[in-house]
């Protein structure tokens, strides 16, 4: 993992650079900033130095030259910087995990990401928990009952969810909202949010939550639906299903015992990059509701080249596929105990 992580942040690195400028760069029109400050503030965060360890210059002909302090290995370098802690008394060394300073907020990158982490993942939560709690169900019965009205019906919505974009469901909804009065169009909460009682407080947050929960939720219930069914069908036509039939088993047992625990090993797979890709999804989606969560965050940073909080907000993403993945693979072979033994 750490390999991985390492060549995602240094590709992203590379890629902010592509981008003619920095920051500072827009700052240059403003009269009342003299050229030695913008100097000044550019070397105390290192981006006076080569952005990489190789630069080439064609100005003068072609030359290579090799630089180990540039920038990606200052901003490395404080990213992973061994610090010592105390763990219950215990002494430990961990990364200091300072991912810089924000150049427009004026604030340290961890702070920032961690007040808009919570409402991403509150969002990302919400839309798989409502991808799977209704897919699961809805493709077990269409397995169980093929080719009938009910599965044609589902099969439609399924193609109809995976068809419509999501900025363009995210706007369809936010216009009935406008239109009917049911769901706010924007925002995390009311003005009144902090007039209300804590019951109403959560009403007020689930309520602002519900229709990018459902943009979000739905492209990946219709992928989850069709995939359930798929595998169900073929489960149900193995050999063992129709011995355990023979048997004498009540078909409940058959399908939820038997052929449902086959049929969900790639379910667990596809949930470690559920979370991940949930979660970039989650950026357009909250461009358009105005959710204040990190795909805000990240547009803001992009458009205003803020060089550290772009890496911060990337790698963040990069931890959360990486550790999706580990964690899928753990609960597969937790519930197929072939993988286990090989």
């Amino acid at each position: 993992m750490i390999p991985l992580l390492l060549g995602i942040s240094l590709i992203s690195f590379w890629i902010m650079q592509l981008a003619p400028g920095d920051y500072f760069s827009t700052m240059e029109l403003n009269p009342e900033i003299s050229r030695e400050t913008l100097d000044r503030m550019r070397e105390e965060f290192h981006l006076d130095k080569p952005a990489f360890f190789v630069s080439i210059d064609t100005d003068d002909g072609w030359s290579i030259g090799f630089h180990w302090d540039n920038q990606y290995i200052n901003w490395l370098g404080e990213v992973i910087a061994p610090e010592f802690d105390t763990l219950v008394g215990i002494p430990i060394i961990r990364p200091r995990l300072n991912f810089g300073y924000s150049f427009k907020y004026h604030v340290p990158i961890i702070e920032l990401i961690a007040e808009r982490l919570w409402n991403t993942l509150q969002l990302s939560v919400a839309a798989i928990l409502l991808a799977w709690i209704l897919a699961i169900p809805i493709g077990i019965y269409s397995a169980v009952h093929p080719y009938t009205r009910a599965d044609k019906l589902f099969s439609f919505c399924a193609f109809f969810g995976m068809s419509v974009p999501g900025f363009f469901l995210a706007f369809l909804l936010l216009y009935v909202a406008s239109v009917t009065g049911w769901f706010p169009i924007g925002g995390l909460q009311s003005i009144n949010y902090d007039s209300l009682s804590p019951l109403g407080q959560l009403w007020d947050r689930l309520h602002h939550l519900m229709i990018p929960t459902l943009v979000l939720g739905t492209g990946s219930m219709a992928g989850l639906v069709r995939l359930m069914r798929g595998n169900m069908l073929e489960t149900l036509r193995a050999e063992f299903v129709t011995t355990a039939r023979a048997k004498g088993l009540a078909e409940h047992v058959v399908v939820y015992k038997h052929a449902l625990r086959n049929a969900i090993n790639p379910f667990i797979t596809i949930f470690g990059y559920q979370l991940s890709t949930v979660f970039s999804g989650a950026a357009i989606t909250e461009i358009i509701t105005a959710w204040p969560g990190l795909g805000r965050l990240m547009l803001d940073a992009v458009i205003s080249q803020d060089l550290f909080l772009v890496m911060g907000n990337l790698l963040m993403g990069s931890v959360l596929l990486v550790f999706g993945n580990l964690s899928a693979d753990i609960l597969l072979a937790l519930s197929d105990p072939r993988i286990r033994h090989e």
